[in-house]
């Protein structure tokens, strides 16, 4: 096995340096030492004959004519031996907006690591109410560890070979739910083959790209959480592989593309039977820039820069939504467990629109989501939609602190009465919130205040409330 060397300038200063820590009549009398510092090149041959009968011997008579004081030749060492680490070391380890990362000089290799915490305070609704029943139930005030994740990405073999996992490490639960129910679980892992813009091939478990909303982090959000809106349209993590790319980049047609196949029954289960989920997503970058998946512009875009996207999914199975918990039901319709396996034919279809420039960050989106039940004929179709916007506006006034952002959102979702689906009923949200970045979106304070209405169709009556949300996130 070949062994490596220091660099001949390293060598030299050590076996110097140690050298002058030792007496003059023992350097006269070693010959021992004298011969290893010849090998190595630490001495020449004539100062090697010159040492041998010598009765004493200063540093003067191994450095070169201009001395050096130890001090300064131990501090030349550290600094030598320092940069030919950094240099020749395969291995580098620095801090990045996404953690920690440790890659391999050749770029082939490269593991970045992530922790992240979501603290949260909610009176008096912890979280959305859907039903007249959970306006007039007890009020409460909760304090939650929301989010406690470890996420894992990087390279491995090729730069276009990534990989991608996240855990969930304790999420919460209510005090009638089993400890089960807060058990450590992998929420997403995926790997990515992005050898070509044009084309690549993602194949895994994740936040399927149909819409914003969703696919944008948690630790990404303009407010404390998604709007009403996500409950009832997400399509959330899937199992499955889907062909995605980037076209016309930097042009008045820059576009993204994704379609999708997938199992359809929601994070980390096994698909029942034949039928699976299929998606697809074209975006439109229209200002020639392409937007990224995350809110508010904390970054402060220079260049007007926005997208329009269409996407829509149509599956058939047991779950009428899906979530970060995997499968599950609207209210109003038959539990996954009680359910056939292809009780329900779900189509849905979403309109988006985002935009930033220099602090003003808006989105919106426009949801339609029909569902035929195969054992009773019922269909029923269901649309919401949300707009939001938030600014910095020490760009406008400057005595307004830097790292505060204001943001206002509504919402509206149109969904079958949950005792007859036959009637509808209408919940609505106006929030209005501020953020504080210390570090972006890295570590962060958001306090947001919602009014929150509902109108039922059954009971020709409504119901609203006030709620009051304050959150920690941070990232490591």
């Amino acid at each position: 096995m070949e062994t490596k060397t220091l660099p001949l300038r390293i060598r030299h200063l050590v076996f110097t340096a140690l050298l002058l820590q030792l007496s003059p009549s023992a350097l006269a009398a070693d010959q021992e030492l004298l011969n290893i510092l010849l090998q190595n090149g630490a001495i020449t041959q004539q100062q090697y004959d010159e040492l041998l009968g010598a009765d004493t011997l200063s540093s003067a008579d191994i450095l070169p004519e201009t001395s050096v004081r130890y001090v300064d030749l131990e501090e030349t060492v550290s600094t030598e031996v320092a940069t030919q680490i950094d240099e020749q070391f395969p291995v580098t380890a620095e801090k990045v907006g996404s953690g920690f990362r440790f890659a391999t000089r050749d770029g082939n290799w490269r593991t970045d690591l992530q922790w992240r915490a979501q603290t949260r305070f909610t009176t008096p609704y912890r979280s959305d109410p859907r039903q007249i029943s959970s306006f007039n139930a007890e009020d409460q005030s909760n304090f939650e560890a929301r989010r406690l994740r470890m996420k894992i990405g990087g390279t491995g073999f090729k730069p276009w070979l990534q990989y991608y996992f996240e855990v969930d490490l304790q999420p919460s639960r209510d005090v009638d739910d089993s400890s089960s129910a807060s058990s450590t679980r992998v929420i997403d892992w995926r790997i990515d083959i992005t050898k070509w813009d044009w084309g690549g091939i993602r194949l895994g478990q994740w936040k399927v790209d149909m819409n914003r909303e969703r696919v944008d982090s948690s630790g990404r959000q303009q407010f404390v959480e998604r709007s009403i809106v996500n409950r009832v349209f997400t399509i959330d993590r899937q199992v499955g592989v889907q062909l995605r790319g980037h076209l016309f980049e930097d042009t008045p047609a820059d576009m993204r593309y994704y379609a999708g196949v997938f199992n359809g029954e929601g994070k980390g289960v096994n698909n029942a039977d034949d039928n699976m989920m299929y998606m697809g997503r074209l975006q439109w970058n229209f200002l020639g820039r392409d937007l990224s998946w995350r809110q508010t512009d904390v970054e402060y875009t220079e260049l007007p820069t926005g997208s329009f996207a269409l996407a829509g999914a149509s599956t058939t199975g047991a779950c009428t939504r899906w979530s970060s918990s995997g499968c599950g039901n609207l209210d109003g319709f038959a539990k996954p467990a009680d359910a056939a396996p292809d009780q329900y034919e779900i189509d849905q279809v979403v309109q988006e629109f985002a935009f930033k420039y220099r602090g003003f960050s808006a989105q919106q989106e426009h949801h339609v989501k029909k569902i035929r039940d195969t054992v009773t004929g019922i269909r029923s179709e269901l649309t919401g939609g949300y707009v939001q916007a938030g600014y910095f506006f020490h760009h406008m006034f400057e005595s307004v602190p830097a790292p505060l952002e204001l943001a206002a959102r509504y919402a509206y979702v149109d969904e079958p009465n949950a005792t007859n689906l036959t009637f509808e009923n209408v919940r609505e949200e106006l929030t209005l919130g501020a953020n504080w970045f210390f570090s972006g979106h890295n570590s962060k304070l958001t306090m947001d205040y919602s009014r929150l209405k509902l109108d039922d169709s059954i009971l020709s009556q409504g119901e609203s409330e006030n709620r009051l949300r304050f959150q920690w996130d941070v990232s490591f």
